[in-house]
């Protein structure tokens, strides 16, 4: 049975090589950072003072350019528990902004 201290040890311990990303970071900079993204530009349209339809334009173009950058600043993280934070701490903030904004 893993403890927490186990885990978190596992989290906090750097890669051997430096060489190999690992899975852990991969996942969490595919997915973290699509879903960081889209936070991020929902964000945006609602604080655009414009209709819909014309304030969807702007996070639909940069959306990809968005998730590219946050892919690549999760993937270059030195521990799983810092790509995991790298996850969580936006995606907080943003889910948080969405919520004061609306």
């Amino acid at each position: 049975m893993f403890s927490l201290r186990r885990i978190y040890q596992n989290l906090i311990t750097p890669e051997q090589s430096g060489k190999k990303i690992g899975l852990f970071r991969v996942l969490c900079a595919i997915f973290g950072g699509l879903v960081v993204a889209y936070l991020g530009m929902t964000f945006i349209t609602s604080i655009i003072p414009d209709k819909v339809e014309n304030a969807i334009m702007i996070p639909l173009l940069f959306n990809t350019l968005a998730w590219a950058c946050m892919a690549l600043w999760i993937s270059v993280s030195h521990t799983k528990m810092q790509a995991l934070l790298r996850v969580l701490v936006p995606s907080i903030v943003f889910s948080y902004l969405i919520y004061i904004s609306y």
